[in-house]
């Protein structure tokens, strides 16, 4: 027998790994872009983002359900019958491809982003983690808690309904599109006030890879405060507030049907066949 289990952890590291490039690859090419000649803007960042999820859930989706996220692990073990035990590794997955994938950026991204910021300061700190306001002034800690309860609570409740075979989910394996399509539209509605980073493992591991390669202030934000801790916690919360919402208002009025249509993102994966 192959080693699923370590197959499902190599494709969660895999997955998030390829979110992560294109996530923080584009916010790089904007922040380091001359004003002269821009790059991009919010709307490539987001859209960018939304492919990187996309392409990430169609690379680990059949090995191990293509979580790229420990909020959403965590949401699938206390709702949809994930197993617990596999929730710490899994996280610890996901947090090691997106801090792999940051390290990568960083150093393909050194020559522009020393030209920018040759002082690696809180300037180009966000191409990696996010920031309250962006870095802005405006936005309190209490506010972007929220933000990032809601936004992550909106992205498990949609990705259960996408991937429910009660629901009429997508098929012909259109689900990862739609829930590349739903990070497009969070990040185009709920970017302002925390970044969207609904994610504790796309925050802290490009996070900690910041830090590692000169920033030193990574694990604060714009005004010295302690923040590290924010995209880790709000994420898991909105994710179990999420979760509970759709089990109140659409699960448990589903009919009873048998559960036969492929489910690419957040289910158990199927065994793996002897070689």
């Amino acid at each position: 027998m192959r080693n699923s289990y370590l197959g499902e952890l190599s494709a969660e590291f895999a997955g998030t790994m390829i979110l992560i490039l294109f996530g923080t690859g584009v916010v790089a090419q904007v922040v380091t872009a001359s004003s002269d000649s821009p790059l991009g803007d919010h709307d490539s960042i987001a859209w960018a983002w939304g492919i990187g999820v996309t392409l990430g859930v169609y690379v680990a989706g059949r090995i191990s359900g293509a979580h790229l996220n420990p909020a959403v692990t965590v949401a699938l073990a206390a709702y949809q019958g994930f197993p617990w035990r596999k929730v710490v590794p899994y996280a610890l997955a996901q947090t090691a491809g997106a801090f792999v994938a940051a390290l990568i950026v960083r150093a393909t991204y050194s020559d522009l982003i020393a030209k920018v910021d040759p002082n690696h300061t809180i300037a180009t700190q966000g191409i990696f983690s996010t920031l309250p306001g962006n870095g802005g002034e405006g936005v309190s800690i209490p506010t972007a808690f929220l933000d990032q309860v809601v936004g992550t609570a909106i992205l498990v409740f949609v990705i259960f309904a996408l991937t429910n075979a009660r629901n009429n989910p997508p098929l012909a394996n259109l689900a990862p599109v739609c829930v590349g399509l739903l990070v497009v539209a969070i990040g185009m509605a709920w970017g302002a006030n925390a970044g969207y980073a609904i994610n504790p493992a796309r925050d802290f591991g490009p996070r900690l890879a910041s830090f590692i390669t000169g920033y030193s202030t990574a694990w604060s934000d714009q005004n010295g405060t302690l923040y590290f801790w924010l995209p880790i916690v709000a994420p898991i919360i909105g994710a179990l507030v999420g979760g509970a919402f759709f089990k109140i208002l659409i699960e448990r009025y589903l009919t009873q049907e048998e559960e036969f249509a492929p489910q690419p993102v957040g289910r158990e994966p199927a065994p793996e066949k002897q070689s």
